[in-house]
């Protein structure tokens, strides 16, 4: 993960570009994955922890409606995530998570180590839809801060 970090804050240094993260299931991970790394504050601007679904809905303006049909763990509420936090931050990159990381809360249609991962640069957006196999926690959390900083890499280039 430290690796992966470094390559992105290098990289988004070299083409001046600013990032924010919305993250739910992750906690923060990802903000700190790039915080931890020195020269960061270049190019980190805002990370949101919104982990219940108020904060989705009063902070980063989720309508209520999607996350009541869709679920707060959807391709729709991370689209939402990703779409409004690039309004609030206006960076050239914004990144939003969305999932279930266990051990418990996972159901037959949004299984443990179901996450969305939500990315825009620019007028290009992506979500795309992840799924750990993996019932621990932590290395969920760690594969999908791991996932996103690859995404931010490809997005970035």
């Amino acid at each position: 993960m430290k690796k992966l970090a470094q390559s992105v804050v290098k990289l988004l240094s070299k083409r001046r570009l600013k990032i924010s993260f919305a993250e739910s299931c992750t906690g923060g991970l990802l903000s700190s994955s790039i915080t931890s790394i020195s020269g960061s504050s270049k190019i980190f601007t805002i990370g949101l922890v919104t982990y219940s679904n108020q904060a989705k809905i009063n902070i980063l303006k989720v309508p209520k409606k999607i996350i009541m049909k869709h679920g707060a763990v959807s391709y729709e509420t991370c689209l939402y995530m990703v779409k409004n936090l690039n309004k609030i931050s206006k960076t050239n990159i914004s990144v939003s998570i969305t999932g279930v990381a266990g051990p418990k809360g996972g159901t037959k249609l949004k299984p443990i180590g179901l996450v969305y991962i939500g990315i825009k640069k620019g007028n290009k957006v992506l979500v795309k839809k992840n799924y750990f196999k993996n019932n621990k926690r932590s290395l969920i959390q760690k594969a999908t801060v791991n996932k996103a900083l690859n995404l931010i890499l490809s997005f970035a280039k």
